[in-house]
């Protein structure tokens, strides 16, 4: 049982827009009075409002005059915020999100349909009011359709996510056995992720370069330009809202042209290599250094790891993330010795113990390649060994990164950049 989501352009009419604005209001207003009544309800009795607490307040808020509108929205859209707020509150508290933040109508909008949606050729037919609406259907949507999101970008454009449910075999890569050697049939790839150059590869023969585009850089005079026109325009007014839109839509270019190349890289690497291994690497911590934080935040390693990962999973190969911390570029992929320094404008070093010579992130590439092999070949799932440890690497003039079976947490670097 896996599920797979495919987004497709909508384009709605003009009453069916007028349908979508409304459901969008209705969405957002109930998100934030549900939010609002949440956090009252803590103030008062210490405890919060659980989906079904959430829906039923629903009845009475249609019934009254103020608040009546709510009746001509589908039912289960309002029913799907109730269920997202009460996620959003359980990721909060498990750590995994920030504290639920009030909607505006000036961001994305967006509401859900659980269930109902069915293909009608090329249009979406959704239930209630809003009917069949016409689609760009780029791809087949041949799995059980569950819920669909319909969503309003910035620059005006509708889309559908259409998430669909498939019973297929398992699926298994063959994780046990030697890696020291690969053939064309169970291929390993190292991936070293960097600015200069986006992706630097060691397959086990040759090291292989992909260049950064720099997406962002390539649009800045055009974002500035249009950037200064709606600046200049009257808050409120028509023009402002217009030139506005004008500015999402730029950025809506950047998104795309990004998305393009990660997703062609992705595919790429994924369809020579049955397991891709690449560094767990601390984005969020990276960006706080602000000499790099646009020039990372630009390259988009988060998405194209996440593109890895599904793709490999849905081919049958394996995505390995070995720690953050592995020092992948200051270790001799020939003799293993580690050196204790080596700042980021330092490109190319010579080994002091061995004598080779090392371009510092093909280096690098060779070293998380193997380090994934030795994960692989220790642990077969490369997640710990039968004692509960995480199995760490013995390589290197210095075991920096052991760990006993208590979970130690990691010393926080504010530039994101580890040993490694």
């Amino acid at each position: 049982m896996r599920r797979q989501a495919v987004k497709v352009r909508l384009y709605p009419t003009k009453q069916q827009v007028e349908i979508l604005a409304q459901h969008f209001g209705c969405a957002r207003w109930w998100w934030n009075y549900g939010l609002n009544k949440c956090i009252e309800t803590y103030k008062a009795t210490g405890k919060g409002l659980s989906q079904s607490g959430l829906n039923s307040l629903l009845p009475a808020l249609k019934k009254d005059e103020e608040t009546e509108w709510l009746g001509e929205c589908y039912s289960q859209v309002l029913q799907s915020v109730s269920l997202n707020l009460s996620r959003a509150y359980q990721n909060f508290f498990e750590g995994r999100a920030q504290y639920p933040k009030f909607k505006s109508r000036h961001h994305r909008q967006s509401i859900q349909y659980p269930q109902k949606v069915k293909q009608v050729n090329d249009c979406l037919k959704f239930p209630g009011k809003l009917g069949v609406v016409k689609a760009k259907i780029h791809r087949l949507l041949d799995g059980t359709i569950k819920t669909v999101t319909v969503s309003r970008c910035p620059s005006g454009k509708y889309y559908a996510s259409v998430l669909m449910e498939y019973v297929d075999a398992e699926r298994r890569c063959p994780l046990v056995g030697d890696y020291s050697t690969s053939n064309d049939k169970d291929k390993i790839v190292g991936v070293d992720l960097g600015i200069k150059d986006f992706a630097i590869t060691y397959d086990g023969e040759k090291v292989s370069k992909y260049p950064n585009p720099k997406h962002l850089a390539k649009y800045e005079k055009k974002l500035a330009k249009k950037q200064r026109i709606a600046a200049r325009k009257v808050k409120g007014s028509n023009r402002r809202r217009k030139a506005t839109k004008i500015v999402a839509r730029v950025y809506e270019q950047v998104s795309n042209v990004r998305q393009d190349y990660l997703h062609k890289l992705s595919r790429k690497i994924v369809d020579n290599n049955q397991v891709v291994v690449v560094e767990n690497l601390n984005v969020k911590g990276m960006v706080r250094n602000h000499k790099l934080a646009k020039a990372i935040s630009d390259t988009g390693w988060g998405t194209f790891v996440n593109f890895l990962s599904y793709k490999l999973e849905r081919d049958g190969g394996k995505l390995v993330e070995i720690n953050r911390w592995f020092p992948s570029s200051k270790l001799c992929s020939n003799c293993h010795y580690q050196i204790n320094v080596l700042p980021l404008d330092i490109r190319t070093w010579t080994c002091p113990s061995c004598g080779t010579h090392h371009d510092r992130d093909g280096n690098a590439a060779m070293n998380i390649r193997a380090e994934g092999i030795r994960m692989l070949s220790s642990s077969g799932t490369g997640e710990a060994n039968a004692n509960g440890e995480e199995v760490r690497p013995n390589r290197g003039r210095k075991p920096v990164m052991r760990h006993s079976s208590v979970k130690l947490e990691a010393h926080t670097n504010p530039t994101g950049y580890g040993v490694g």
